[in-house]
């Protein structure tokens, strides 16, 4: 049986995560396998004004879940309570925080099973290790190697494991003895409740370059849209402007119409026109004469 006083720890850890969740409006969870303690510290600090975050059980959330009555949108966090988790709470925006955590992650090298965070390419060169074992080593994760100047290099830049394909005990020792680091770790929320809508992984990822070559297309296609049916705007007001001056100024030296603005090129015209004209008038004598 639990003691009185782990009881009462227990009773008022609750009563605290109650308090949080009726104080956030957005609740994230974030896994913690394979999360250093230094990297957690590292967000903890960096977060601090913007983000509690506090490792909890997920049985101690549920119960204060249970407590916290006037919000029953709550309780669509508990199917995704697995595992070890850390949970945030916070009032930022969850792709803001999600985008946030994906910029904090650091390279590390790979053990066995972990997971190839790109795709890993060893590149042609000097490995710098002697000949021997290694050799055999480097032939067996498919990288070609010669003997060159008393060290093995590798021939060619090889592709030995694709982006989120597992990273066998072999090939994790092969590339932790070039330098090689495959493996991205820190905070990834696995879901966010948003006053009421969860929001999964999947969904908080965002192709930031994609998105702004799209708002960059839009922007281009609509704003020559407005030009072809002469819709004014702030932004286009001058390009209007410039296109009715020009079509302006080309009608009025076609009709031969005399401006401030159009006299001198009507007279270029005319006295182009003239030089024309009497170019071709020997050549109108003699078909004349003739």
């Amino acid at each position: 049986m639990p003691s009185k006083q782990v009881l009462e720890q227990k009773t008022k850890e609750v009563e605290e995560i109650t308090n949080l969740l009726k104080r956030y409006k957005i609740i994230g969870i974030a896994s913690l396998q394979k999360v250093r303690a230094a990297q957690l510290q590292e967000f903890k600090k960096n977060l601090a004004d913007k983000v509690f975050m506090r490792v909890l059980k997920n049985t101690l959330m549920k119960l204060a879940i249970e407590n916290c009555k006037e919000r029953a949108d709550l309780k669509k966090l508990e199917e995704h309570m697995k595992g070890p988790n850390i949970f945030m709470f916070t009032d930022l925006n969850p792709f803001k925080l999600a985008l946030i955590l994906e910029r904090g992650k650091v390279k590390t090298t790979a053990k066995s099973g972990d997971t190839a965070a790109f795709d890993v390419v060893v590149p042609a060169g000097n490995t710098g290790q002697p000949p021997g074992p290694i050799i055999s080593q480097l032939n067996a994760v498919g990288l070609p190697t010669r003997i060159e100047s008393g060290s093995v290099w590798i021939n060619k830049d090889t592709l030995v494991v694709k982006k989120g394909e597992a990273i066998n005990e072999r090939l994790a020792s092969m590339l932790s003895k070039l330098g090689i680091k495959p493996v991205e770790t820190g905070l990834t929320l696995t879901v966010v409740l948003d006053e009421g809508l969860i929001v999964t992984q999947n969904q908080l990822k965002l192709d930031l370059e994609g998105t702004e070559h799209d708002v960059e297309n839009a922007y281009a296609e609509s704003f020559a849209l407005s030009l072809s049916i002469s819709y004014p705007t702030k932004e286009n007001m001058v390009a209007l402007l410039q296109i009715a001056h020009k079509e302006a100024y080309a009608l009025s030296l076609g009709a031969a119409i005399p401006t401030k603005e159009t006299i001198e090129d009507l007279i270029r015209k005319a006295h182009a026109e003239m030089l024309s004209l009497s170019s071709r008038v020997p050549t109108l004598e003699r078909k004349a004469a003739t």
